[in-house]
């Protein structure tokens, strides 16, 4: 269990931040940066879970721990402490492949309940529907730096496809609190 006695350390007045392994890195790497994007996402799910029924809501309250655990995983490079691959142990916290296979699973539960498209649609419709959209939006903005930083070291690729199936998952989402009335992108409309 994780017990917080002291929320400031100092020792980020450098401008760097330790990593699980005890290494330190600017707060500008890409590692960070990383991080970084998920945690925003974190706090964007959290608020649009804000905006929904109850139903709607507890799955992202997993995604939001799911989140919170692709953080752990980030925060840990390969590595004495991380492993010499990326399979998880009692000390390190990995994304495991059965974490994007739930998600697809939801996504197809979902969208059968849904008509075709037809059209792109715009984000919005409803307000839970647009801060899901806003959700999905900052999900392929991490996934951008996360796939960044694994152009430059080892990421987990269970951590990637989580991220890119989590995008999927909200548009979908984000279509079924609409309950398919979403308001369509009409090419031209505005000349």
């Amino acid at each position: 269990m994780v017990k917080l006695n002291k929320i400031y350390t100092r020792t980020g007045d450098d401008g760097t931040t330790g990593l699980v392994d005890g290494s330190r890195r600017a707060k500008h790497d890409l590692r960070l940066e990383a991080i970084g994007e998920v945690d925003e996402l974190n706090s964007m799910v959290g608020f649009a879970a804000l905006a929904l029924e109850a139903d709607r809501a507890a799955p992202l309250r997993r995604i939001q721990n799911d989140l919170f655990d692709l953080g752990a995983d980030l925060a840990t490079p390969l590595g004495d402490i991380g492993g010499a691959d990326f399979t998880p142990s009692e000390m390190v916290l990995r994304i495991v492949p059965a974490q994007p296979e739930r998600l697809e699973a939801e996504i197809d539960a979902l969208n059968a309940q849904l008509p075709p498209l037809t059209s792109f649609i715009l984000p919005g419709g409803s307000e839970g529907a647009a801060r899901v959209h806003l959700a999905r939006t900052i999900t392929r903005r991490a996934e951008r730096a996360a796939t960044a930083l694994a152009a430059s070291e080892p990421v987990n690729p269970a951590a990637l496809a989580y991220l890119n199936r989590l995008s999927d998952y909200f548009f979908v989402l984000a279509r079924a609190i609409n309950a398919g009335k979403d308001p369509l992108w009409v090419p031209g409309a505005s000349r």
